[in-house]
């Protein structure tokens, strides 16, 4: 059976609070499905970004400038490099 591959793409703004538990439900997830989880951490002024330190090797990263969720998404679909596309706000599980 082939697996479909997913770039989940996870904006996030000040989610200090939240984060890691948003990134452990994506990897607790089962399925036929390869994955790839781009962050954008989209200008957080709090300990996003120390947070994340620990899963550099399992995600892709990129810091922008505070721009809004929209163009956080839009910035993770050009970074996109799987077949489909999925969107988990850092602060749902």
């Amino acid at each position: 059976m082939n697996s479909k591959r997913l770039s989940v793409i996870v904006p996030v703004y000040n989610g200090e609070k939240y984060i890691e538990e948003a990134l452990n439900s994506i990897f607790s997830q089962e399925g036929d499905f390869e994955f790839e989880i781009i962050v954008v951490n989209d200008g957080s002024t709090d300990k996003t970004e120390e947070i994340l330190q620990p899963y550099m090797d399992q995600i892709v990263y990129t810091y922008q400038q505070n721009g809004g969720p929209p163009a956080a998404r839009n910035t993770g679909v050009k970074l996109a490099t799987e077949d489909y596309v999925a969107f988990l706000d850092a602060d749902d599980i």
